[in-house]
């Protein structure tokens, strides 16, 4: 009977024990997750991509999200070389007139991933051998780690070739097409700015090849540039018209003109009929890629209801390099939603 009371009793102690430690890490991990409540956000000295800010207004609470804006810039000088070798001193960047400091700069050589959108309609059918040297030439002057998609299009458009570090395959695909149809160059466009977000580079660029006209689009233009705006790309273009030809040249060259300023792209006129040209024209767009500064800043500004941020870019060269132009995206989508 005392053997048996006893281990009724060690029982009792033992399941009490437990109860308590129980209990007791229990508190512990409370304390924990209020501790953690209270702790501001900006505890950290590291600055991440996205930084919460975080402000009061009497018992509301707003969450504003400021994400680095990147502008990828080209300079050149008063005969059209490219300008290297500048500094963050160099450089001054406003977001609706406001300057803003600059949180991240470099002018390295870095790979983009980039897409070509080439028409094949009707319309190209005496240009088409001569544009596909010339983006050889294109290619061959590129970055070795670009890496490339090809969509063709004429009533529609079609992903040819997906994203690959050959650009041999790339303009392989075209050595033999026969071009007809009609031109749906802004669905074109607009499937080359979805499919450009899916590469594996940072930086991000369309070429765009065709005569600029459209007759057969889903999408209107208006959903084009604002499709355009939202992302983060370069466009550029080389419109192959013939002005005593087509007739909507002048519309066409419009619209190539358009979407590549508002991105920092440009857009060329080759004559219809010139090859020297036109494969000049793709080792500077080729060069170009290759010889650009990227600053990114984080905006002050963040109340703003505006939807569309207009950028500025100034530069102070140094002494003895002349005039110089820069070319820049318009602005970007504002982040708040």
């Amino acid at each position: 009977m005392k053997r048996k009371g006893t281990r009724s009793l060690l029982v009792t102690l033992l399941t009490f024990t437990l109860l308590q430690l129980n209990s007791f890490s229990q508190d512990n991990k409370n304390e924990a997750q209020l501790q953690n409540a209270a702790k501001p956000a900006a505890a950290t000295n590291n600055k991440p991509d996205v930084q919460k800010a975080v402000t009061s207004t009497g018992q509301d609470k707003i969450n504003l999200d400021t994400q680095l804006v990147n502008v990828t810039v080209s300079v050149t000088d008063a005969y059209g070389r490219f300008v290297t070798g500048l500094g963050t001193e160099h450089f001054e960047i406003f977001d609706e007139k406001v300057k803003q400091k600059v949180e991240h700069f470099s002018d390295e050589d870095t790979p983009v991933s980039l897409g070509i959108v080439y028409d094949v309609s009707g319309s190209m059918k005496e240009r088409i051998a001569r544009s596909v040297r010339a983006l050889r030439r294109f290619i061959e002057t590129s970055h070795d780690d670009d890496d490339f998609f090809l969509i063709a299009f004429n009533d529609r458009a079609k992903l040819i070739q997906d994203f690959t570090t050959s650009g041999d395959q790339l303009a392989n695909h075209l050595s033999f097409v026969n071009p007809k149809g009609s031109t749906a160059l802004y669905d074109a466009a607009y499937l080359g700015v979805e499919k450009v977000a899916q590469g594996r580079h940072t930086k991000k660029a369309l070429l765009i090849i065709s005569d600029g006209q459209d007759n057969n689009s889903r999408y209107t233009y208006k959903e084009l540039r604002n499709r355009i705006k939202e992302a983060d790309v370069q466009v550029y273009a080389i419109g192959i018209t013939d002005p005593a030809a087509d007739s909507l040249a002048g519309f066409g060259r419009s619209v190539l003109e358009e979407i590549t300023r508002m991105t920092g792209g440009r857009a060329f006129f080759p004559s219809a009929y010139n090859e020297p040209e036109l494969v000049e024209i793709c080792t500077r767009i080729a060069l170009e890629l290759r010889h650009q500064y990227s600053i990114g800043f984080y905006p002050s500004n963040t109340t703003t209801d505006s939807k569309w941020h207009k950028l500025q870019v100034k530069i102070t060269p140094p002494k003895g390099l002349g005039r110089l132009s820069v070319n820049y995206k318009e602005g970007y989508q504002s982040f708040k939603k």
